[in-house]
């Protein structure tokens, strides 16, 4: 069924986004794997008529193409859209169990890590899996080029799509983030040693970034192959889940923020994963890469808020990157977990006391500007490349969702392309987290490193939940003798 969108010769406005240009470069080409785990057989999804009636008209980028003009600057233009090219049905042998599913949908999602988008057609793709697995009864994959948004924007594009199953009238809810209290005048003589040690953070973070990006890559251990050709290798996709009740139990304990505890626990997870396959490697360096969203808000905006021209959550890309050093793990530490968390609490805190991130966008605006968006691309290439994990996060619904009528089980997303060897990426839904790997195939061992993030949560865990005074203890106070 063919159909015509928008007029073929007719130019959007907008250019397509500087960082939009850097992931669509000879050195970069990131897309993202958005996975809806169906609790029904999805044979009878309506997905023409969902893409035409709800996704196409999300925003005018999803059926448009990348074009360049003469100055070499990249736009988007509008195509006919033909939806029977976006959407694939793979064919798997029939009547197999629930575990040679798995490993077809495991293999599938591997070759799509891979496989590069026609430039000729608007950059994104529907692949219906009708094979039940041991998460889902059928699963419904998107492929999103990173080009047409971050992860905030295209979350919020999918969603769009999706009904809260208690009741699709209302709007699905999210949960909320707080931010950071403004600076009064009472308070400011308080601050004025956390000013003097941003602007120290702020300074080393940005010298550092420069160096990372340029002069200094991580040692080859475990969990970095060190590989030229990491981000067109195909990788295994591995997928866990965390109840976050019994998270915020360890982040109440630690008085840490949730995103300490789960990137602490990675950090872990990751240094104990090295340990069993390399014992010299465990004190190596390593960096993780920490994605931002640098949008001011307190939860996730809708679509129709996103495309407003004054929003406060625009639609694109607005993200920065974070180094964040992975604390070494010393026997100490694997007697007490608790004390390693604390370690990687202080290097995160360090970081966000830091405007460093922000700076190196804005040098990266500069670069482009007169160098070019290739040079650009190249910088954030050797800022990924030098390093060793990625890691991103995203909110979801709070409460079950529907896909025309298919109530939604869980999901989980994967960034692809990214030149390293470890990529992690991590979404609530439903009062529990999903952490996703995607471990470079052929080097990682994936269920062995799985195996050790989840030990490492429960070692934390039940550290925690063994002395409820942690918070205390760790900031140097003895439980016995009061604050």
């Amino acid at each position: 069924m063919e159909m015509e969108y928008k007029k073929a010769d007719e130019v959007v406005a907008q250019p397509v986004s500087p960082i939009g240009q850097y992931f669509s470069s000879s050195v970069l080409l990131i897309s993202i794997l958005a996975v809806l785990e169906s609790e029904v057989p999805v044979d009878d999804l309506p997905a023409i008529s969902l893409l035409k009636d709800i996704f196409l008209p999300i925003n005018p980028r999803f059926s448009s193409i990348m074009v360049v003009d003469k100055n070499g600057v990249k736009h988007w233009k509008s195509v006919e859209v033909n939806l029977k090219n976006h959407i694939h049905v793979p064919n798997f042998p029939v009547g197999m169990s629930q575990q040679f599913y798995d490993k077809c949908l495991q293999d599938y999602l591997s070759k799509l890590s891979v496989e590069e988008m026609p430039q000729s057609q608007p950059l994104w793709e529907v692949h219906i899996v009708k094979y039940p697995t041991s998460n889902a009864a059928g699963s419904v994959i998107f492929k999103l080029h990173h080009a047409l948004g971050d992860g905030f924007s295209l979350m919020g594009a999918l969603l769009s799509c999706l009904q809260r199953a208690d009741d699709p009238s209302r709007p699905l809810a999210f949960p909320s983030v707080r931010m950071r209290p403004h600076i009064n005048g009472s308070s400011i003589f308080k601050n004025v040693p956390k000013f003097f040690n941003t602007v120290f953070n702020t300074a080393s973070d940005f010298c550092w970034s420069m160096i990372k990006s340029s002069l200094i890559e991580d040692d080859k251990t475990p969990i970095r192959s060190g590989s030229a050709a990491a981000g067109w290798l195909p990788i295994t996709i591995t997928t866990m889940t965390f109840p976050l009740h019994q998270i915020s139990q360890i982040k109440d304990n630690l008085g840490a923020t949730l995103n300490d505890v789960i990137t602490g626990t990675i950090f872990l997870g990751t240094r104990l994963y090295m340990q069993a396959v390399n014992q010299e490697s465990t004190n190596l360096h390593s960096t993780a890469v920490v994605l931002l969203n640098t949008r001011m808000l307190k939860s996730i905006s809708s679509v129709k808020e996103m495309v407003k021209p004054d929003s406060k959550a625009p639609w694109g890309n607005h993200f920065a990157f974070l180094h964040v050093s992975v604390p070494q793990l010393t026997n100490a530490e694997i007697q007490n977990p608790l004390k390693f968390i604390r370690k990687a609490q202080e290097i995160i805190q360090s970081k966000r006391s830091s405007f460093g991130a922000y700076l190196t966008a804005k040098l990266l605006e500069t670069v482009k500007k007169f160098r070019g968006h290739e040079t650009a691309a190249k910088f954030i290439h050797g800022s990924l490349n030098n390093s060793s994990i990625a890691i991103t996060n995203m909110m979801g619904p709070v409460e079950k969702m529907t896909l025309a009528n298919h109530a939604i089980k869980g999901l989980y997303f994967m960034v692809v392309g990214s030149p390293q060897s470890l990529v992690v990426t991590i979404v609530s839904y439903m009062g529990n987290l999903r952490v996703s790997l995607g471990a470079e195939e052929g080097f990682i061992d994936s269920p062995k490193l799985k195996s050790c993030i989840e030990n490492a949560f429960e070692m934390i865990l039940n550290a925690a939940s063994a002395t409820p005074s942690n918070a205390n203890f760790l900031n140097g106070h003895n439980p016995s003798s009061g604050p």
